[in-house]
């Protein structure tokens, strides 16, 4: 009996693996740290990037297990290794390359080794939420990207700003956690087991006859708990206030990382796996239609309030908000589409990009900055093709991504999520391909507001020398993935496949 445990055990640790390299890694760090610093917080000048190249080369060595690993069938374990778990590993990998690049700098250096022990534990956080077979570990997984974070935003930046953003953002952040374990709690109480394959094959085997009423509750609930994660309307109004007042490598972190967990928990907890078939039922067929007004609700209020801001943070803010609404339109088609383009390949394949665009757009923010300056309106990039032309030129290919134009992968990026939504073959279907058209031309207002700043005013600002190679690093990055996946999305396609 205890042989067999000890096995199953084995098993299951072998299918988190990489997720354990990051977690030892972040307990070094924090172990090491004491020893590095005084009692005031004061360190040896440097400190922060012997601290940043530990944390890639443990990214790296994950990396390369994620790579060497295959998906596999789900068991009845507490942890899986299926497509879904294997894209979004691979996903938060290189997501975490570009953050650490983008917090190069931005942290003191008595301070980095929590702040990228911190970035770690919230990349592996994302990657057990991908990887959980069942609610508990999955709220786990949850908590340990949230409870890091709170501490990722504060570090950079002591000032009060920084300390309310950080409030807001732990009491809100709370109260999402009991709405989601409040979700779960029914679920459980329904079904009688915390595992996901069970909960799956206890509502395939229920869907010829009438569920429980507590069950669609439950989903309403874990949708208004993991809103907050990807700031939905109503569950948006504390990003523009924190992505304000946090350092820019924390707001870079808010707008994709958050997204990522809660879409992924999203999939895992209301759509079924692929082994249960198109038709079975699911928490998301008990929604009704909450997540088709969503998803409208969070693109038109996203836009409209983007128009109004003149700070480059909250207009940024906004965006990610609409850019959530577009990405609820995969989710609420999900895997019904007669022809055409899956709703889920539609929005993995978005939220890459939007990954790559966002990051790329605050690593060019804080490549634009020098030590006594922090770019905080749209005024003050104003004339920046002048005294940082690349800079300027990146920032604009981002912000084409962003509205969707060519030659970019924000356009491919929408494109499929407006075949996705009007070949589902429903009336409801083709008005949200409607309304996602319609939201994409009254956001390139507020982006054509920032680009012509850039190249038609005087410059705002002394040309500095300063210099940040690693958030260039990072921008150039985000660069090469926005422009090759327009030319050759063949090979991510084939990575959201495994999925399916």
């Amino acid at each position: 009996m205890l042989d067999a445990l000890v096995e199953a055990l084995k098993g299951s640790l072998s299918l988190v693996l990489p997720d354990i390299v990051l977690l030892a890694t972040v307990a070094v760090v924090f172990f090491g740290a004491p020893f590095l610093t005084d009692e005031r917080g004061r360190s040896e000048a440097g400190l922060r990037h012997r601290w940043s190249w530990l944390a890639l080369a443990a990214v790296g060595f994950s990396g390369w297990l994620w790579y060497q690993s295959t998906p596999v069938e789900v068991g009845d374990g507490p942890f899986r290794l299926d497509g879904l778990a294997w894209f979004v590993r691979g996903l938060s990998l290189a997501t975490l390359v570009v953050l650490l690049l983008v917090n190069w700098n931005q942290v003191p250096d008595g301070a980095s080794a929590e702040s990228i022990g911190s970035l770690l534990a919230i990349g592996a956080g994302v990657n057990l939420i991908a990887a959980s077979n069942d609610l508990v570990y999955l709220f786990l997984a949850l908590e340990l990207v949230s409870i890091p974070t709170y501490l990722f935003l504060f570090l950079p930046r002591r000032d009060a700003a920084a300390q309310e953003a950080t409030t807001k953002y732990f009491l809100l952040s709370a109260f999402s956690s009991g709405l989601v374990l409040f979700g779960m709690s029914y679920v459980f109480g329904v079904v009688g087991s915390t595992n996901l394959q069970v909960i799956g094959q206890a509502l395939a085997a229920g869907q010829n006859g009438p569920l429980p009423m507590l069950l669609p509750v439950a989903a309403i609930l874990l949708i208004a708990g993991l809103g907050f994660r990807i700031t939905a309307v109503p569950f948006h109004f504390y990003a523009p206030d924190v992505f304000q007042g946090a350092g820019t490598s924390g707001a870079a972190m808010l707008s994709f990382v958050p997204k990522v967990a809660g879409f992924v928990a999203l999939i895992r907890l209301l759509i079924p796996s692929g082994w249960m078939g198109p038709d079975a039922q699911t928490l998301a067929n008990l929604t009704g239609p909450t997540v088709w007004w969503l998803a409208v609700i969070t693109m038109f209020v996203g836009n409209l309030l983007a128009i109004l801001q003149t700070d480059v943070r909250r207009l940024l803010a906004f965006s990610s908000i609409a850019h959530a609404g577009y990405m609820l339109v995969g989710f609420q088609i999900g895997r019904e589409t007669h022809a055409g383009i899956d709703g889920i390949d539609a929005l993995l394949f978005y939220l890459t990009v939007y990954g790559a665009m966002s990051l790329g757009a605050f690593a060019a923010l804080i490549a634009t900055s020098d030590e006594s300056k922090r770019y905080e309106t749209i005024d003050d990039l104003g004339g920046l093709s002048r005294t940082r032309p690349a800079v300027a030129l990146l920032m604009t290919l981002f912000l084409f991504s962003m509205m969707g134009l060519p030659p970019t992968a924000g356009f491919l990026a929408k494109l499929n999520l407006f075949f996705a939504a009007w070949s589902q073959g429903t009336e409801s279907g083709r008005w949200l391909a409607i309304f996602l058209a319609v939201n994409a031309a009254i956001a390139a207002w507020y982006y054509l507001r920032i680009i012509a700043a850039m190249y038609l005013r005087e410059p705002a600002h002394a040309e500095n020398r300063h210099q940040e190679p690693a958030a260039s690093v990072a921008m150039a990055c985000c660069a090469l993935v926005v422009l090759g996946l327009f030319f050759a999305p063949d090979w991510l396609w084939r990575a959201i496949s495994v999925v399916s």
